[in-house]
Protein backbone atom coordinates (compact mmCIF):
# COMPACT_ATOMS: atom_id res chain seq x y z
CA UNK A 1 0.00 0.00 0.00
CA UNK A 2 1.20 3.49 -0.54
CA UNK A 3 2.54 5.68 1.73
CA UNK A 4 -0.07 8.68 1.74
CA UNK A 5 1.26 11.81 3.56
CA UNK A 6 -0.21 11.37 7.43
CA UNK A 7 -0.88 14.41 9.38
CA UNK A 8 -1.68 14.69 12.77
CA UNK A 9 -3.30 17.94 13.85
CA UNK A 10 -4.35 18.55 17.22
CA UNK A 11 -6.32 22.45 16.35
CA UNK A 12 -7.81 23.91 13.16
CA UNK A 13 -8.33 27.92 12.23
CA UNK A 14 -9.96 29.49 9.33
CA UNK A 15 -7.48 29.52 6.61
CA UNK A 16 -6.91 32.91 4.18
CA UNK A 17 -5.52 32.81 0.72
CA UNK A 18 -1.87 30.99 0.49
CA UNK A 19 0.94 32.89 1.38
CA UNK A 20 -0.89 36.51 2.62
CA UNK A 21 0.32 38.45 4.90
CA UNK A 22 -1.04 41.58 6.17
CA UNK A 23 0.20 44.85 8.06
CA UNK A 24 -1.52 43.45 11.06
CA UNK A 25 0.26 40.06 10.56
CA UNK A 26 3.24 41.75 10.61
CA UNK A 27 2.75 43.21 14.44
CA UNK A 28 1.36 40.09 16.03
CA UNK A 29 2.93 39.02 19.21
CA UNK A 30 4.88 35.90 18.69
CA UNK A 31 2.94 33.75 20.82
CA UNK A 32 -0.16 34.49 18.40
CA UNK A 33 1.85 33.62 15.72
CA UNK A 34 1.53 30.18 13.49
CA UNK A 35 5.01 28.61 12.52
CA UNK A 36 5.64 25.81 9.72
CA UNK A 37 8.96 24.04 10.11
CA UNK A 38 9.50 21.94 7.08
CA UNK A 39 12.29 19.94 6.24
CA UNK A 40 13.00 18.06 2.60
CA UNK A 41 15.35 15.35 1.79
CA UNK A 42 15.94 15.38 -2.03
CA UNK A 43 18.29 13.16 -4.48
CA UNK A 44 20.85 16.27 -4.60
CA UNK A 45 21.48 20.38 -4.34
CA UNK A 46 20.04 21.74 -7.59
CA UNK A 47 16.54 22.11 -7.44
CA UNK A 48 16.59 21.98 -11.24
CA UNK A 49 17.71 18.48 -11.79
CA UNK A 50 16.89 16.93 -8.29
CA UNK A 51 13.92 15.99 -6.73
CA UNK A 52 12.09 15.70 -3.34
CA UNK A 53 12.13 11.89 -1.57
CA UNK A 54 11.01 12.98 1.83
CA UNK A 55 8.95 15.98 3.04
CA UNK A 56 8.48 16.38 6.87
CA UNK A 57 6.75 19.40 8.34
CA UNK A 58 5.31 20.21 11.97
CA UNK A 59 3.31 23.39 12.86
CA UNK A 60 3.66 25.38 16.46
CA UNK A 61 1.89 28.09 17.94
CA UNK A 62 2.47 29.35 21.54
CA UNK A 63 5.39 26.62 22.31
CA UNK A 64 2.84 23.94 21.31
CA UNK A 65 2.92 21.35 18.91
CA UNK A 66 -0.96 21.80 16.64
CA UNK A 67 0.44 18.44 14.18
CA UNK A 68 2.66 16.79 11.96
CA UNK A 69 2.72 15.58 8.39
CA UNK A 70 5.26 13.28 6.93
CA UNK A 71 5.71 11.48 3.57
CA UNK A 72 8.36 9.63 1.51
CA UNK A 73 7.79 11.01 -1.99
CA UNK A 74 8.55 8.82 -5.25
CA UNK A 75 11.17 10.60 -6.70
CA UNK A 76 10.44 9.45 -10.20
CA UNK A 77 14.43 8.99 -10.76
CA UNK A 78 16.92 6.56 -9.28
CA UNK A 79 18.46 7.54 -5.52
CA UNK A 80 22.38 8.47 -5.97
CA UNK A 81 24.03 5.83 -3.36
CA UNK A 82 25.38 8.76 -1.68
CA UNK A 83 21.64 9.94 -0.47
CA UNK A 84 21.19 6.29 0.73
CA UNK A 85 23.95 6.37 2.87
CA UNK A 86 23.58 9.70 4.02
CA UNK A 87 19.53 9.88 4.79
CA UNK A 88 18.71 5.87 4.69
CA UNK A 89 16.30 6.01 2.18
CA UNK A 90 16.88 3.93 -0.52
CA UNK A 91 14.83 3.38 -3.69
CA UNK A 92 12.64 0.19 -2.58
CA UNK A 93 11.16 2.71 -0.11
CA UNK A 94 10.19 5.81 -2.16
CA UNK A 95 8.65 3.11 -4.82
CA UNK A 96 5.22 2.30 -3.49
CA UNK A 97 5.31 6.25 -1.85
CA UNK A 98 3.11 9.17 -4.04
CA UNK A 99 4.67 11.31 -6.40
CA UNK A 100 5.13 15.37 -5.65
CA UNK A 101 1.90 16.07 -7.39
CA UNK A 102 0.13 14.20 -4.72
CA UNK A 103 1.69 15.26 -1.90
CA UNK A 104 1.24 18.91 -3.09
CA UNK A 105 -2.09 19.74 -1.67
CA UNK A 106 -1.98 18.16 1.40
CA UNK A 107 1.23 20.34 2.21
CA UNK A 108 -0.30 23.78 0.95
CA UNK A 109 -3.46 22.73 3.13
CA UNK A 110 -1.27 21.84 5.94
CA UNK A 111 0.89 25.18 5.23
CA UNK A 112 -1.58 27.25 5.04
CA UNK A 113 -0.80 31.09 6.16
CA UNK A 114 1.27 29.85 8.03
CA UNK A 115 5.12 31.57 8.85
CA UNK A 116 7.55 28.85 7.16
CA UNK A 117 10.23 27.81 9.50
CA UNK A 118 13.26 25.83 8.18
CA UNK A 119 17.40 25.40 9.05
CA UNK A 120 18.69 27.25 5.72
CA UNK A 121 15.01 27.20 4.67
CA UNK A 122 16.44 28.77 1.61
CA UNK A 123 17.15 25.19 0.31
CA UNK A 124 13.85 23.44 1.11
CA UNK A 125 11.82 26.73 -0.02
CA UNK A 126 13.98 26.61 -3.49
CA UNK A 127 12.84 22.65 -4.07
CA UNK A 128 9.16 23.83 -3.53
CA UNK A 129 9.06 26.35 -5.28
CA UNK A 130 10.45 24.09 -8.54
CA UNK A 131 7.61 21.95 -8.08
CA UNK A 132 5.55 24.36 -7.90
CA UNK A 133 6.65 26.32 -10.94
CA UNK A 134 6.83 22.53 -12.85
CA UNK A 135 3.08 22.17 -12.82
CA UNK A 136 2.46 25.91 -13.43
CA UNK A 137 1.15 26.90 -9.60
CA UNK A 138 2.48 29.94 -7.84
CA UNK A 139 5.48 30.15 -5.54
CA UNK A 140 4.83 30.49 -1.82
CA UNK A 141 4.59 33.86 -0.80
CA UNK A 142 4.25 33.13 3.35
CA UNK A 143 6.93 34.88 5.22
CA UNK A 144 10.10 32.66 6.36
CA UNK A 145 12.18 32.37 8.97
CA UNK A 146 15.70 30.82 9.15
CA UNK A 147 16.73 29.49 11.88
CA UNK A 148 20.08 28.84 10.88
CA UNK A 149 20.39 33.19 10.38
CA UNK A 150 19.10 32.97 13.73
CA UNK A 151 21.40 30.57 15.11
CA UNK A 152 24.51 32.50 13.87
CA UNK A 153 23.01 35.92 14.94
CA UNK A 154 22.48 34.70 18.71
CA UNK A 155 24.63 31.69 19.97
CA UNK A 156 27.27 31.77 17.63
CA UNK A 157 29.75 32.28 20.68
CA UNK A 158 28.69 29.07 22.07
CA UNK A 159 28.93 26.64 19.59
CA UNK A 160 31.76 25.49 16.92
CA UNK A 161 29.40 25.78 14.36
CA UNK A 162 25.83 26.43 13.42
CA UNK A 163 25.11 22.81 11.79
CA UNK A 164 21.94 21.66 13.03
CA UNK A 165 23.29 18.51 14.74
CA UNK A 166 26.01 20.64 16.22
CA UNK A 167 23.46 22.89 17.81
CA UNK A 168 21.27 20.14 19.15
CA UNK A 169 24.01 18.43 20.84
CA UNK A 170 25.62 21.69 22.57
CA UNK A 171 22.13 23.14 23.12
CA UNK A 172 20.36 19.92 24.22
CA UNK A 173 17.28 19.84 22.13
CA UNK A 174 14.82 17.32 23.12
CA UNK A 175 14.66 16.03 19.05
CA UNK A 176 17.96 14.87 17.43
CA UNK A 177 18.27 15.20 13.53
CA UNK A 178 19.27 12.14 11.59
CA UNK A 179 18.36 13.59 7.81
CA UNK A 180 15.45 12.32 7.93
CA UNK A 181 12.99 15.10 7.11
CA UNK A 182 10.37 14.58 10.47
CA UNK A 183 12.96 14.07 13.12
CA UNK A 184 14.94 17.07 11.50
CA UNK A 185 11.99 19.42 11.10
CA UNK A 186 10.89 18.76 15.39
CA UNK A 187 14.54 19.32 16.05
CA UNK A 188 14.28 22.38 14.10
CA UNK A 189 11.24 23.32 16.14
CA UNK A 190 13.03 22.74 19.42
CA UNK A 191 15.72 25.33 17.98
CA UNK A 192 13.32 27.34 17.05
CA UNK A 193 11.54 27.89 20.89
CA UNK A 194 14.90 28.19 22.07
CA UNK A 195 16.10 30.60 19.35
CA UNK A 196 12.63 32.85 20.58
CA UNK A 197 13.32 32.75 24.20
CA UNK A 198 17.13 34.37 23.41
CA UNK A 199 15.92 36.69 20.67
CA UNK A 200 13.28 38.17 23.81
CA UNK A 201 16.56 39.61 24.93
CA UNK A 202 16.71 41.91 22.05
CA UNK A 203 13.45 43.10 22.65
CA UNK A 204 11.86 40.47 19.63
CA UNK A 205 8.21 40.38 20.57
CA UNK A 206 6.80 40.56 17.28
CA UNK A 207 6.33 39.01 13.82
CA UNK A 208 7.95 41.97 12.28
CA UNK A 209 10.85 42.18 14.45
CA UNK A 210 11.61 38.47 14.45
CA UNK A 211 11.73 38.47 10.61
CA UNK A 212 14.60 41.62 10.78
CA UNK A 213 16.54 40.48 13.78
CA UNK A 214 19.33 38.23 11.49
CA UNK A 215 20.19 41.72 10.30
CA UNK A 216 19.75 44.01 13.42
CA UNK A 217 21.54 41.67 15.64
CA UNK A 218 24.52 41.72 13.39
CA UNK A 219 24.74 45.51 14.49
CA UNK A 220 27.47 47.22 16.15
CA UNK A 221 24.49 48.93 18.69
CA UNK A 222 22.37 45.80 18.71
CA UNK A 223 21.62 45.89 22.52
CA UNK A 224 20.53 49.25 22.24
CA UNK A 225 17.20 47.24 20.81
CA UNK A 226 16.44 47.81 23.92
CA UNK A 227 15.33 50.93 23.68
CA UNK A 228 12.70 50.29 21.03
CA UNK A 229 10.36 48.17 23.35
CA UNK A 230 7.47 50.83 24.39
CA UNK A 231 7.21 51.98 20.53
CA UNK A 232 4.23 51.32 19.13
CA UNK A 233 2.93 50.38 15.82
CA UNK A 234 1.64 53.22 14.85
CA UNK A 235 1.99 56.47 12.75
CA UNK A 236 4.15 59.11 14.73
CA UNK A 237 7.52 61.38 15.38
CA UNK A 238 10.35 59.34 17.10
CA UNK A 239 13.36 61.21 18.54
CA UNK A 240 17.24 60.15 18.95
CA UNK A 241 18.63 61.76 22.41
CA UNK A 242 21.55 61.62 24.26
CA UNK A 243 22.66 61.14 27.54
CA UNK A 244 21.79 64.92 28.15
CA UNK A 245 18.21 64.38 26.78
CA UNK A 246 19.14 66.66 23.84
CA UNK A 247 17.62 65.58 20.64
CA UNK A 248 20.16 64.42 18.00
CA UNK A 249 17.44 63.44 15.31
CA UNK A 250 14.25 63.61 14.68
CA UNK A 251 12.15 61.54 12.29
CA UNK A 252 7.97 60.53 10.80
CA UNK A 253 6.81 56.85 10.34
CA UNK A 254 3.87 55.19 9.26
CA UNK A 255 5.09 52.33 11.62
CA UNK A 256 7.25 53.95 14.56
CA UNK A 257 8.43 50.68 15.72
CA UNK A 258 9.46 49.04 12.36
CA UNK A 259 11.40 52.30 11.48
CA UNK A 260 13.23 52.84 14.64
CA UNK A 261 14.51 48.99 14.29
CA UNK A 262 15.53 49.37 11.10
CA UNK A 263 18.05 52.00 11.91
CA UNK A 264 19.92 48.77 13.35
CA UNK A 265 19.83 46.73 10.14
CA UNK A 266 18.67 48.10 6.21
CA UNK A 267 19.78 51.74 6.69
CA UNK A 268 23.49 52.29 6.28
CA UNK A 269 24.09 55.23 5.70
CA UNK A 270 27.24 56.73 7.04
CA UNK A 271 26.05 58.96 9.57
CA UNK A 272 23.57 56.56 11.26
CA UNK A 273 26.73 54.86 12.82
CA UNK A 274 27.36 58.19 14.58
CA UNK A 275 24.28 58.66 15.35
CA UNK A 276 23.36 55.36 16.94
CA UNK A 277 26.59 55.49 19.37
CA UNK A 278 25.56 59.10 20.17
CA UNK A 279 22.16 57.97 21.23
CA UNK A 280 21.06 57.09 24.82
CA UNK A 281 17.03 56.83 24.09
CA UNK A 282 14.43 57.31 21.93
CA UNK A 283 10.89 59.48 22.26
CA UNK A 284 8.16 58.99 20.45
CA UNK A 285 4.72 60.72 19.89
CA UNK A 286 1.80 58.92 18.76
CA UNK A 287 -0.18 61.04 15.90
CA UNK A 288 -3.96 60.28 14.25
CA UNK A 289 -1.94 59.70 10.91
CA UNK A 290 0.83 60.04 8.84
CA UNK A 291 0.00 64.09 8.17
CA UNK A 292 -0.23 64.99 11.21
CA UNK A 293 3.41 63.01 12.29
CA UNK A 294 5.07 64.96 8.61
CA UNK A 295 4.39 68.06 10.20
CA UNK A 296 4.73 67.71 13.70
CA UNK A 297 8.42 66.38 12.35
CA UNK A 298 9.29 69.77 10.39
CA UNK A 299 8.12 71.81 13.51
CA UNK A 300 10.51 70.44 15.51
CA UNK A 301 13.16 70.17 13.17
CA UNK A 302 12.90 73.82 12.86
CA UNK A 303 12.41 74.40 16.81
CA UNK A 304 15.16 72.34 17.84
CA UNK A 305 17.47 72.35 14.69
CA UNK A 306 18.67 68.50 14.99
CA UNK A 307 22.51 68.25 14.77
CA UNK A 308 21.95 64.99 12.56
CA UNK A 309 18.60 66.46 10.68
CA UNK A 310 19.40 67.69 7.09
CA UNK A 311 15.59 68.00 5.24
CA UNK A 312 13.97 70.70 7.07
CA UNK A 313 16.81 72.58 8.15
CA UNK A 314 17.55 74.48 4.88
CA UNK A 315 14.61 76.88 4.92
CA UNK A 316 16.95 79.64 6.15
CA UNK A 317 18.55 79.50 2.64
CA UNK A 318 15.11 79.36 0.39
CA UNK A 319 15.74 82.36 -1.84
CA UNK A 320 12.31 84.33 -4.34
CA UNK A 321 13.00 85.93 -7.97
CA UNK A 322 12.08 89.19 -7.49
CA UNK A 323 11.11 91.14 -10.83
CA UNK A 324 11.40 95.46 -9.61
CA UNK A 325 8.73 96.41 -11.18
CA UNK A 326 9.37 99.82 -9.49
CA UNK A 327 12.34 100.32 -11.79
CA UNK A 328 11.94 102.13 -15.03
CA UNK A 329 13.38 99.30 -16.56
CA UNK A 330 12.67 96.34 -14.51
CA UNK A 331 15.01 92.85 -14.22
CA UNK A 332 15.13 90.26 -12.32
CA UNK A 333 17.44 89.41 -9.12
CA UNK A 334 17.71 86.77 -6.49
CA UNK A 335 16.70 88.30 -3.02
CA UNK A 336 16.32 86.85 0.23
CA UNK A 337 13.78 88.41 2.09
CA UNK A 338 10.53 89.96 -0.04
CA UNK A 339 9.65 93.63 0.58
CA UNK A 340 6.25 95.10 0.22
CA UNK A 341 7.04 97.66 -2.50
CA UNK A 342 5.12 96.60 -5.28
CA UNK A 343 7.54 94.10 -7.09
CA UNK A 344 6.96 90.60 -8.12
CA UNK A 345 8.00 88.05 -6.40
CA UNK A 346 7.90 83.94 -7.17
CA UNK A 347 8.65 81.51 -4.91
CA UNK A 348 10.45 80.90 -1.96
CA UNK A 349 12.38 78.52 -4.00
CA UNK A 350 14.83 76.06 -2.17
CA UNK A 351 18.10 78.10 -3.11
CA UNK A 352 20.35 80.62 -4.89
CA UNK A 353 21.35 77.83 -7.71
CA UNK A 354 17.27 76.99 -8.25
CA UNK A 355 16.29 80.86 -8.24
CA UNK A 356 19.34 81.54 -10.43
CA UNK A 357 18.13 78.85 -13.03
CA UNK A 358 14.52 80.48 -12.93
CA UNK A 359 16.26 83.93 -14.33
CA UNK A 360 18.31 82.19 -16.87
CA UNK A 361 14.82 80.59 -18.79
CA UNK A 362 12.85 83.52 -18.26
CA UNK A 363 15.63 85.39 -19.57
CA UNK A 364 16.27 83.27 -22.53
CA UNK A 365 12.83 83.40 -23.65
CA UNK A 366 12.41 86.91 -22.95
CA UNK A 367 15.05 89.80 -23.76
CA UNK A 368 14.83 91.32 -20.56
CA UNK A 369 17.57 93.79 -18.81
CA UNK A 370 20.23 91.78 -17.49
CA UNK A 371 22.52 94.69 -16.35
CA UNK A 372 22.34 97.01 -13.34
CA UNK A 373 23.12 100.07 -15.06
CA UNK A 374 20.32 102.84 -14.41
CA UNK A 375 20.32 105.54 -17.27
CA UNK A 376 20.64 109.10 -16.80
CA UNK A 377 23.22 107.69 -12.89
CA UNK A 378 26.70 107.41 -14.21
CA UNK A 379 26.13 105.60 -17.60
CA UNK A 380 28.70 102.99 -18.45
CA UNK A 381 30.82 104.03 -21.45
CA UNK A 382 29.42 101.06 -23.76
CA UNK A 383 26.95 98.27 -24.01
CA UNK A 384 26.78 95.67 -21.87
CA UNK A 385 27.71 91.92 -23.27
CA UNK A 386 23.72 90.78 -22.97
CA UNK A 387 22.87 93.98 -25.09
CA UNK A 388 25.80 93.83 -27.69
CA UNK A 389 24.98 90.06 -28.19
CA UNK A 390 21.34 91.33 -28.80
CA UNK A 391 19.79 88.56 -26.34
CA UNK A 392 18.79 91.44 -23.73
CA UNK A 393 16.93 94.85 -23.99
CA UNK A 394 19.64 96.97 -21.78
CA UNK A 395 19.45 100.86 -21.17
CA UNK A 396 22.84 101.00 -21.03
CA UNK A 397 23.06 100.23 -25.26
CA UNK A 398 20.87 103.81 -25.41
CA UNK A 399 17.90 103.31 -27.60
CA UNK A 400 15.91 101.34 -25.15
CA UNK A 401 12.22 102.33 -26.00
CA UNK A 402 10.30 102.45 -22.36
CA UNK A 403 6.95 101.60 -24.05
CA UNK A 404 8.38 98.78 -25.96
CA UNK A 405 10.49 97.75 -23.21
CA UNK A 406 6.84 97.78 -21.03
CA UNK A 407 5.37 95.42 -23.41
CA UNK A 408 8.05 92.81 -22.41
CA UNK A 409 7.67 93.40 -19.13
CA UNK A 410 3.92 92.94 -19.58
CA UNK A 411 5.02 89.08 -21.03
CA UNK A 412 7.00 88.45 -18.46
CA UNK A 413 4.07 88.93 -15.55
CA UNK A 414 1.56 87.18 -17.72
CA UNK A 415 4.24 83.83 -18.35
CA UNK A 416 4.98 83.98 -14.58
CA UNK A 417 1.16 83.82 -14.11
CA UNK A 418 -1.65 82.80 -15.77
CA UNK A 419 -0.03 82.19 -19.67
CA UNK A 420 2.96 80.27 -18.85
CA UNK A 421 2.93 79.43 -22.52
CA UNK A 422 4.40 82.87 -23.46
CA UNK A 423 7.73 81.69 -21.64
CA UNK A 424 7.69 77.55 -22.24
CA UNK A 425 7.12 78.40 -25.80
CA UNK A 426 9.96 79.99 -26.67
CA UNK A 427 12.08 77.85 -24.52
CA UNK A 428 10.73 74.55 -26.10
CA UNK A 429 11.13 75.88 -29.81
CA UNK A 430 14.90 76.93 -28.69
CA UNK A 431 15.12 73.32 -27.59
CA UNK A 432 14.13 71.65 -30.60
CA UNK A 433 16.42 73.65 -33.08
CA UNK A 434 19.51 73.43 -30.51
CA UNK A 435 18.64 69.49 -31.04
CA UNK A 436 18.39 69.90 -34.59
CA UNK A 437 21.95 71.33 -35.27
CA UNK A 438 23.09 68.64 -33.33
CA UNK A 439 24.24 71.29 -30.10
CA UNK A 440 23.09 68.69 -27.34
CA UNK A 441 24.73 70.36 -24.80
CA UNK A 442 23.03 73.11 -25.37
CA UNK A 443 19.60 71.68 -26.03
CA UNK A 444 20.34 69.78 -22.41
CA UNK A 445 21.10 72.73 -20.52
CA UNK A 446 17.91 74.77 -22.03
CA UNK A 447 15.58 72.07 -21.04
CA UNK A 448 17.09 72.22 -17.26
CA UNK A 449 16.19 76.46 -17.72
CA UNK A 450 12.87 74.89 -18.68
CA UNK A 451 12.35 72.02 -16.46
CA UNK A 452 13.48 74.68 -13.03
CA UNK A 453 10.61 77.38 -14.13
CA UNK A 454 7.75 74.86 -14.82
CA UNK A 455 8.83 73.38 -11.39
CA UNK A 456 8.87 76.58 -9.70
CA UNK A 457 5.69 77.99 -11.09
CA UNK A 458 4.02 74.58 -10.06
CA UNK A 459 5.24 74.71 -6.83
CA UNK A 460 3.94 78.50 -6.72
CA UNK A 461 0.60 77.28 -7.78
CA UNK A 462 0.35 74.64 -4.64
CA UNK A 463 1.20 77.00 -2.24
CA UNK A 464 -0.97 79.80 -3.44
CA UNK A 465 -3.77 77.01 -3.67
CA UNK A 466 -3.75 76.12 -0.12
CA UNK A 467 -3.68 79.28 0.79
CA UNK A 468 -6.11 80.53 -0.51
CA UNK A 469 -8.32 78.10 0.01
CA UNK A 470 -8.93 79.16 3.80
CA UNK A 471 -10.36 76.90 6.13
CA UNK A 472 -10.60 73.12 5.49
CA UNK A 473 -11.86 70.19 6.81
CA UNK A 474 -11.32 67.23 4.66
CA UNK A 475 -12.36 63.63 5.12
CA UNK A 476 -9.77 61.56 3.62
CA UNK A 477 -11.57 58.43 4.77
CA UNK A 478 -9.26 55.31 5.95
CA UNK A 479 -6.04 58.21 6.09
CA UNK A 480 -8.01 60.61 8.86
CA UNK A 481 -9.67 63.96 9.21
CA UNK A 482 -8.17 66.68 9.05
CA UNK A 483 -8.40 70.75 9.37
CA UNK A 484 -6.10 72.60 7.68
CA UNK A 485 -6.09 77.17 7.96
CA UNK A 486 -4.60 78.75 5.22
CA UNK A 487 -2.20 76.10 4.70
CA UNK A 488 -1.86 75.56 8.06
CA UNK A 489 -2.05 71.95 9.99
CA UNK A 490 -5.05 72.74 12.67
CA UNK A 491 -5.66 69.33 14.29
CA UNK A 492 -6.43 66.05 12.86
CA UNK A 493 -8.09 62.62 13.89
CA UNK A 494 -10.00 59.09 13.47
CA UNK A 495 -12.66 57.12 14.99
CA UNK A 496 -10.17 55.22 16.54
CA UNK A 497 -8.06 58.18 18.36
CA UNK A 498 -6.32 57.69 21.61
CA UNK A 499 -4.80 59.82 24.20
CA UNK A 500 -0.97 60.67 22.94
CA UNK A 501 1.52 60.34 25.24
CA UNK A 502 3.39 63.69 25.80
CA UNK A 503 7.32 64.01 25.41
CA UNK A 504 9.05 63.38 28.84
CA UNK A 505 11.37 66.52 30.06
CA UNK A 506 10.54 69.00 26.97
CA UNK A 507 8.14 71.39 26.38
CA UNK A 508 5.61 69.51 23.96
CA UNK A 509 2.85 71.72 23.81
CA UNK A 510 4.84 74.70 22.59
CA UNK A 511 6.59 72.51 20.51
CA UNK A 512 4.35 70.46 18.88
CA UNK A 513 1.65 73.64 18.75
CA UNK A 514 1.08 76.25 15.68
CA UNK A 515 3.90 78.52 15.46
CA UNK A 516 3.10 81.78 16.64
CA UNK A 517 1.81 84.09 14.06
CA UNK A 518 1.65 80.92 11.66
CA UNK A 519 -1.88 81.44 10.62
CA UNK A 520 -1.57 84.85 10.33
CA UNK A 521 1.44 85.31 7.82
CA UNK A 522 -0.31 82.34 5.80
CA UNK A 523 -3.27 83.98 5.27
CA UNK A 524 -2.03 87.30 4.43
CA UNK A 525 -2.34 86.37 0.51
CA UNK A 526 -0.59 89.55 -0.41
CA UNK A 527 2.30 88.68 0.67
CA UNK A 528 4.80 86.16 -0.49
CA UNK A 529 4.88 83.13 2.10
CA UNK A 530 7.41 82.95 5.11
CA UNK A 531 10.41 80.81 4.32
CA UNK A 532 9.58 79.18 7.88
CA UNK A 533 6.42 77.77 6.58
CA UNK A 534 7.20 76.12 3.47
CA UNK A 535 8.25 73.12 4.57
CA UNK A 536 5.02 72.21 6.52
CA UNK A 537 2.40 73.56 3.38
CA UNK A 538 4.59 71.37 0.66
CA UNK A 539 4.02 68.88 3.33
CA UNK A 540 0.10 69.39 3.40
CA UNK A 541 -0.16 69.24 -0.26
CA UNK A 542 1.68 66.70 -0.57
CA UNK A 543 -0.51 64.44 1.64
CA UNK A 544 -3.79 66.04 -0.18
CA UNK A 545 -2.09 64.93 -3.45
CA UNK A 546 -1.28 61.50 -2.12
CA UNK A 547 -4.99 61.25 -0.91
CA UNK A 548 -6.63 62.74 -3.32
CA UNK A 549 -9.35 59.62 -4.50
CA UNK A 550 -10.25 59.15 -1.16
CA UNK A 551 -10.73 62.94 0.18
CA UNK A 552 -14.04 64.31 0.53
CA UNK A 553 -14.04 68.46 1.32
CA UNK A 554 -16.70 68.54 4.33
CA UNK A 555 -15.78 72.88 4.31
CA UNK A 556 -13.96 75.01 2.35
CA UNK A 557 -13.88 78.90 3.52
CA UNK A 558 -12.55 79.97 0.16
CA UNK A 559 -11.41 78.37 -3.37
CA UNK A 560 -9.75 75.53 -3.87
CA UNK A 561 -9.73 75.04 -8.08
CA UNK A 562 -7.43 76.82 -10.84
CA UNK A 563 -8.33 77.54 -14.33
CA UNK A 564 -4.93 78.00 -14.77
CA UNK A 565 -3.39 75.51 -18.12
CA UNK A 566 -1.36 72.21 -17.04
CA UNK A 567 2.05 72.88 -17.26
CA UNK A 568 4.25 70.60 -18.90
CA UNK A 569 7.10 67.81 -18.23
CA UNK A 570 10.49 68.82 -19.45
CA UNK A 571 12.10 65.51 -17.74
CA UNK A 572 13.85 63.84 -20.71
CA UNK A 573 13.04 60.47 -21.83
CA UNK A 574 14.57 57.31 -20.06
CA UNK A 575 16.93 56.54 -23.11
CA UNK A 576 15.48 52.67 -22.48
CA UNK A 577 12.40 53.63 -23.57
CA UNK A 578 13.66 55.88 -26.69
CA UNK A 579 14.19 53.00 -29.81
CA UNK A 580 16.45 55.56 -31.43
CA UNK A 581 18.48 56.33 -28.31
CA UNK A 582 18.67 53.20 -27.99
CA UNK A 583 20.03 52.37 -31.57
Amino acid sequence: MADRPRARRTGSRPVRPLGQQGFDDLGTPLRDVTFCVIDLETTGASPASCEITEVGAVKLRGGECLGTLQTLVNPGSPIPPSITVLTGITQAMVIPAPTIDEVLPSLLEFLGDAVIVGHNVRFDISFLDAALERRQRPRLANARIDTLALARRLVRDEVPNCKLGTLAERLRLDHRPNHRALDDALATGDLLHLLLERAGGLGVTGLDDLLSLPTMSGHAQAMKLRMTDALPRSPGVYLFTDRRGHVLYVGKATNLRARVRSYFSSDDRRKIGQLLRETEGVQHIVTSNTLEAAVREVRLIHALQPRFNRQAKDWTKYRFVRLTLHEPFPRLSVVKDPKDDGDLYLGPLSSTAAAKRVIEAVETALPLRRCSARPGRGARSGACTAAQLGVATCPCAGDADPARYQAIVATALRGLGAAPDLLLTPLTARLRALAEEQRFEEAADTRARAEALTAALSRQRRLDAIRAAGHLVIDAGPAGCVEIHHGIFIRSWSANEQDRPHLPGLEADALLGVAAGAVERAADLARPLATDLVDELLVTTRWLEQHAHACRIVSCGGGWDSALPKLPSFQPRPAATDRRAAA
